[in-house]
């Protein structure tokens, strides 16, 4: 059976944190399909395609094979089970879809859009986040209506994109990230020192 991971992201921007969980599951799974997403939850600053185009170039300087790793952003979707429907199109056969989240992202998910019809067509791996506790009550709240969980056994980085937007620490980003956001004036182009330029 082949293990797909699906991993949408906010990615506003992408940073060091997305790659490593990226790059994480590029050895742990057959294939990982990632996509910029809105979440109704954020406000964005930057244009999905900008933010799409910052995730391939996040995808393009990870230093282990990346053939399995396929951004795909017709895939984003504001409800996660048309995500998830969409996917099913695509790869119909003898597939386990993994539906990747972070750790902040827990506490509300048992809200999401028909999520007992989500959670029957895939399985939950949820990535831990500095600052974010799994709370043992939330957990209990998705086995309660029929989610199959796991925990991601690595070490993200303790970075934010919220963070960069925030404080413009350019080490949160990668540095093909940090030249697209200086070309384009994102983010009114921060400095190493969080100025603007």
């Amino acid at each position: 059976m082949k293990k797909i991971a699906l991993f949408g992201t906010s990615a506003d921007p992408p940073t060091a944190g997305h790659q490593s969980i990226l790059r994480w599951l590029a050895i742990h799974y057959d294939l990982v399909v990632v996509w910029a997403s809105d979440n109704p939850f954020k406000q964005h600053q930057t244009p999905l395609n900008r933010r799409s185009e910052m995730l391939r170039l996040v995808i393009e300087e990870i230093d282990v094979p990346q053939d399995n790793i396929s951004l795909r952003q017709q895939l984003s979707d504001r409800y996660t089970l048309n995500t998830v429907n969409k996917a099913r199109e695509i790869w119909q056969d003898n597939t386990e879809f993994t539906l990747v989240i972070g750790a902040d992202i827990l506490p509300q998910i048992t809200s999401w859009y028909r999520i007992e019809e989500l959670l029957a067509k895939v399985k939950i791996l949820i990535i831990p986040r500095s600052g974010y506790d799994l709370d043992r009550a939330d957990l209990k709240s998705l086995e309660a209506i029929g989610g199959q969980y796991t925990i991601a056994s690595l070490d993200v980085p303790q970075v934010s994109s919220s963070a960069y937007r925030s404080q413009g620490d350019n080490r949160v980003i990668t540095p093909a990230v940090e030249n697209y956001i200086s070309q384009q004036r994102l983010y009114a182009a921060r400095t190493k020192a969080g100025e603007k330029v």
